[in-house]
């Protein structure tokens, strides 16, 4: 019988290994796997190259592990935003490389992989430094710059409701980058808010089919909930 969920954090983030590039799902705080990212805060990987929309807040999350020194690099759109103060001290001490992607870039470049497109043309960046290096040709009379698929070794996902096979369903603005990188990494690590019977989702509403993702966790927020000695999700009703 297929079942996905895993008993603890320990499990969901096994075999996470060093110089592993981490794809985190979220918009800001909407959609952040908060969980899975304390979980590797926890499990202790290090130097990661990390994809996110943005390099965190404060000195918690994503954050908090860029000030354990457990990330060598970061992707992403917008380093530099409200309390982004750990990414400002480690670039400016030249302890943490940068790749500047423009935010509708980064999401195709996730979406190529999963589709299994290795690259395509965009004409956003064209003519700024971003496109230093890359490739470009004109098209209708538009210079295009070609950008390559970014794949993942892992990714972490927050859903809103998944059931026992990995299917997932989002919630509003909690959708944003988690289902492009699912489908983007070899192997995908999912915190729940609810569990489902297979079946109770709509096959309208599931946005990542199971095929996609690997473990997944049943969470509340501030403390993961595991599953049954049976192997069935705790509080399925939930």
């Amino acid at each position: 019988m297929i079942n996905k969920f895993v008993r603890t954090m320990a499990e969901a983030m096994e075999g996470i290994r060093d110089g592993s590039t981490i794809l985190v799902g979220g918009f800001g705080a909407a959609g952040q796997p908060d969980e899975l990212i304390e979980g590797l805060i926890e499990q202790g990987a290090k130097d990661l190259t990390i994809v996110a929309n943005n390099a965190g807040t404060g000195r918690t999350g994503l954050a908090r592990l860029m000030e354990l020194g457990r990330v060598r690099k970061i992707i992403c759109s917008y380093p530099r935003s409200a309390g982004s103060v750990v990414f400002e001290e480690l670039y400016a001490a030249g302890r943490l490389e940068l790749e500047l992607v423009p935010q509708g870039t980064l999401a195709e470049r996730m979406r190529a992989a999963g589709a299994g497109i290795p690259a395509f043309y965009t004409p956003t960046a064209a003519g700024t430094l971003l496109a230093r290096g890359k490739e470009v040709r004109d098209f209708n009379g538009r210079p295009h710059v070609l950008e390559q698929a970014l794949h993942g070794d892992v990714a972490l996902v927050e859903a809103w409701e998944a059931d026992r096979w990995g299917n997932l369903a989002f919630r509003k603005s909690g959708r944003n980058f988690n289902p492009v990188m699912a489908s983007a990494a070899k192997l995908t690590v999912v915190q729940t808010m609810h569990v489902r019977e297979v079946g109770e989702i709509d096959a309208e509403r599931i946005v990542t089919p199971g095929i996609f993702v690997s473990r997944v966790i049943h969470v509340r927020r501030g403390a993961p909930w595991h599953v049954a000695p049976d192997g069935a999700p705790a509080n399925a009703a939930a």
